[in-house]
C-alpha cells in the first residue's frame, strides 16, 4: 500500500506511538519492514493516514486503543543518564523507575550529574511541545557552586550571554547564601540548551558542583522523594496544558511511587 494516504486521519506512526507499543520512529522502522497493515493492506510507507473505522494490525494483531495521556513527576537522582540506553553502561532512569508504568519518554533532558524534577509523558506530541522554546515555560534550578559570585556579572546574565560562540538566552540569577568556598544560587531560564546553567556559571566564574531542577513551568519537584514518580492529576494536567494540546477524554487516575531516597 503505498503513502498516498487521504487528507483525513491520523498518520500511522502516530497512531502506533499513541496505542503506546513503541516510539513513532520505531513505527516508521515497523512500517518499513512491513509488519503493519490497514484493512488487510500491508503498508511500505509512514505517510499513510488512518481515517476512523479503519482496522489496523501489527504483526497480524490489532492495534490496541490508544492510551489517554498522561504525565508523571520524577525525582531524577544523580549518576543516571536521561535516556533508554547508554552505550557506556551506565544506569539510566528506566533503571530506577517502578514496574507497571506505562512507555514513558522524558520532557526535555538533565545530564547524569544533575538531579530534580524530570516530567515523563506517553504522549509524544506532549513531550515535543512541552520541549518547544516556543511554549515558553520557565525552568527554575537552585545550584550550589564553587567559586566566588560577581554580583554585576551574575545580573548581566539577564540580558543573555555568549559562551564559546553559543548564544544563551536571559537568565535570572539570584545569591541566595554563601557556605564555605560555595554559594547557592537560583536560577530561571525558558530555553534549556545542553549543559547551559553549568557553562553559563563558569563563565561568570562559579564551578557547579550540585544542580537541581526545582520546576519545569507549573510542575513542581516539591517534597517528591528521589527515584520517585507520581501522576499529575487528571484535573491539574487539563488546568496546565489543555491550551498546548487537545486532550482526549481520560478515565482515571493513577499515582505510583517507587523506592525512598538512598
Amino acid at each position: 500500500m503505498s503513502g498516498a494516504g487521504t487528507a483525513e486521519g491520523e498518520r500511522i506512526a502516530k497512531l502506533i506511538a499513541r496505542a503506546g507499543l513503541c516510539s513513532r520512529r520505531d513505527a516508521e522502522g515497523w512500517i518499513a519492514a512491513r509488519r503493519v497493515a490497514v484493512d488487510g493492506m500491508v503498508l511500505d510507507s509512514p505517510g499513510v493516514r488512518v481515517r476512523p473505522g479503519q482496522r489496523v494490525t501489527v504483526d497480524g494483531k490489532p492495534l490496541p486503543e490508544a492510551e489517554p495521556t498522561r504525565l508523571y513527576r520524577y525525582h531524577k537522582p544523580k549518576g543516571v543518564v536521561t535516556s533508554a540506553r547508554d552505550p557506556e553502561g551506565r544506569a539510566t532512569i528506566y533503571d530506577t523507575l517502578p514496574e507497571g508504568l506505562p512507555r514513558l519518554m522524558p520532557v526535555g533532558r538533565l545530564d547524569i550529574a544533575s538531579e530534580g524534577l524530570l516530567l515523563l509523558t506517553n504522549d509524544g506530541a506532549l513531550k515535543r511541545r512541552l520541549e518547544l522554546p516556543a511554549t515558553g515555560w520557565l525552568r527554575r534550578y537552585r545550584a550550589r557552586a564553587f567559586g566566588e559570585v560577581d554580583d554585576r556579572r551574575l545580573k548581566a546574565l539577564a540580558q543573555g550571554a555568549t559562551v564559546d560562540g553559543v548564544a544563551y538566552g536571559p537568565i535570572e540569577a539570584r545569591l541566595d547564601r554563601t557556605q564555605g568556598d560555595n554559594v547557592w544560587l537560583t536560577l530561571s531560564l525558558r530555553e534549556g540548551k545542553n549543559r547551559e546553567v553549568r557553562r553559563v556559571l563558569e563563565h561568570v566564574g562559579l564551578k557547579v558542583n550540585r544542580l537541581i531542577r526545582m520546576a519545569y513551568g507549573p510542575f513542581q519537584l516539591g517534597h517528591l522523594p528521589k527515584r520517585s514518580v507520581e501522576e499529575v492529576p487528571a484535573k491539574v494536567l487539563r488546568e496546565q496544558i489543555g491550551a498546548l494540546i487537545d486532550l482526549p477524554p481520560r478515565p482515571r487516575q493513577i499515582v505510583r511511587r517507587g523506592a525512598a531516597a538512598g
